[in-house]
């Protein structure tokens, strides 16, 4: 189960919403083995586009040295879809090369009638994707 605060939750759909028709993409970093998300750090979409993320090589290499120093790691890796629901796609699940992290994706379009927008995540592991429930907390 993911748990996450309401204020992370906001900071996550909100990137979606600001980014949309593009794809957004980010981290939320915490404490190495604690698996708890702390630290929210939206990311440039280096595709700019509005069915494919890709995080900046040098901006992620400047993002992991920094949660290295900082002994963090990233606890939730997040984009969103624009136009279909929130389920990781085959190139999501081929790209998810953090097997501790949760996988949450954000769909900005409305595909199920519950409003504009979705809020899943996902364990993705060896191409196994397992879906998991979210508690937000205060």
């Amino acid at each position: 189960m993911l748990t996450i605060s309401q204020t992370l939750y906001d900071q996550i759909v909100d990137h979606a919403r600001k980014d949309h028709p593009d794809e957004a993409c980010g981290v939320v970093a915490g404490p190495v083995g604690e698996g708890r998300p702390e630290r929210f750090i939206p990311m440039l979409n280096a595709a700019r586009s509005p069915t494919f993320y890709e995080f900046d090589s040098g901006d992620l290499l400047k993002l992991y040295r920094e949660m290295d120093d900082r002994d963090e790691e990233p606890v939730i890796v997040y984009h969103s879809h624009t136009a279909t629901e929130a389920y990781p796609s085959r190139t999501d699940i081929t790209y998810a090369n953090e097997p501790g992290a949760h996988y949450v994706l954000v769909s900005t379009a409305d595909t199920d009638d519950a409003g504009p927008f979705q809020f899943r995540s996902f364990r993705i592991v060896d191409g196994e994707v397992t879906e998991e429930e979210v508690e937000v907390t205060a």
